[in-house]
């Protein structure tokens, strides 16, 4: 990274103590590294990139300096061409949603962070400048202050899989305490997250997992946890739910949940056909087609097993924000890193998620 002049004393990092409130950043900083997606394709094809532009601030964001960002699922699938009818207009972008960092500059009308604050947070699934870079750019409402008790490296790995379950949870489904919330893919990232959230709700949580996972769950405040490869999940959980959470999808997932449902229950899946359908027909037949196929199942459920169905992804929550920031500080929320690597080892790091040879949670760090 190349920086103009730094006003700290370490020119390494680029950071700006001042001025404060900063409506360009032109004059400070000329560039820095970033991970650029040039084409759709297999890790390779990612390339690392000296004096990428940092664009100016609008009013209300917050240029975050990265300490670590976590690879996500939905980071290696917009690599391999996911959503391209929204991101090939505008190749070469930035990768990743999640980052953990200390806030370098603020726009003028951001009020609840300040320059030096350490901070964590993640970009909407669109978002076409991702974190993937040594300064990231968000908008004041992606961003919380980062709990003291727990490291950069340990922030990255949870606010856009925590923000997915809480949208879920909160937004779709709406779960109260002494709730039933029953969760297909516990292990995961977004599962896990369900599990700890409900949990802290007063909720009594089952899930679904592979054996190596199946501790960590109960020790999260699940009832039960079934695995999958060795149980008859169908067999083994008893009792109707008021919730079904499925973050594997697939017919035998939805059929299985949908059954599991009491009347006015709630499945949730993250596999939503939105932007497959865009990507094959494009926006103007896709997107209406989606929205028909969403519909289609809406009614026939609630008609077929009186239950609302829903397509749920990540957005923006300031509200789900703060209560994971504040779940986090009390050790009630946390996703387990299973390896590090370099943003200079991005390609190793995608190759070992795409070979499935790291199952869990992967950093990447600055």
């Amino acid at each position: 990274m190349r920086v103009m002049r730094s006003l700290r004393g370490n020119s390494g990092a680029g950071l700006i103590s001042r001025p404060a409130r900063l409506s360009s950043l032109r004059s400070v900083f000329t560039g820095c590294r970033a991970v650029m997606l040039p084409r759709f394709g297999g890790p390779e094809v990612f390339e690392l990139r000296e004096n990428v532009p940092v664009p100016n601030l609008n009013p209300n964001e917050v240029l975050v300096r990265a300490k670590a960002v976590s690879v996500n699922p939905l980071d290696c699938r917009i690599r391999a061409g996911y959503g391209r009818s929204v991101f090939q207009p505008h190749l070469p972008i930035i990768v990743g949603r999640d980052v953990s960092g200390e806030v370098a500059a603020i726009g003028t009308s951001v009020k609840s962070l300040k320059v030096g604050q350490e901070v964590f947070g993640a970009l909407h699934p669109t978002a076409l400048r991702g974190t993937y870079t040594d300064y990231g750019i968000l908008s004041e409402d992606e961003l919380t202050e980062k709990p003291s008790s727990i490291s950069h490296v340990e922030a990255s790995a949870i606010p856009f899989a925590a923000l997915t379950a809480w949208r879920a949870l909160k937004s779709n489904a709406r779960i109260t305490e002494g709730q039933r919330l029953l969760v297909f893919g516990g292990g995961g990232a977004v599962g896990f997250s369900a599990i700890q959230l409900a949990v802290a709700s007063g909720c009594h949580v089952t899930a679904s997992c592979v054996g190596q996972t199946k501790d960590r769950i109960l020790a999260a405040g699940a009832e039960q946890a079934v695995d999958y490869t060795t149980e008859d999940i169908e067999l083994a959980v008893k009792g109707k739910f008021d919730a079904v959470l499925d973050t594997i999808g697939g017919p035998e997932t939805e059929r299985i949940g949908i059954n599991f449902l009491r009347k006015g229950g709630n499945y949730m899946t993250l596999q939503g056909e939105a932007a497959s359908l865009t990507d094959k027909y494009g926006f103007v037949v896709g997107l209406p087609l989606a929205t028909s196929l969403l519909m289609k199942k809406k009614i026939q459920y609630q008609y077929s097993h009186g239950i609302d169905y829903w397509w749920t992804y990540m957005r923006a929550d300031p509200e789900g924000l703060a209560e994971i920031q504040r779940l986090v500080g009390a050790g009630k929320l946390k996703i387990p890193v299973e390896k590090t690597f370099s943003i200079t080892d991005v390609v190793a790091a995608h190759e070992a998620k795409e070979k499935k040879q790291i199952p869990g949670k992967v950093v990447l760090e600055f």
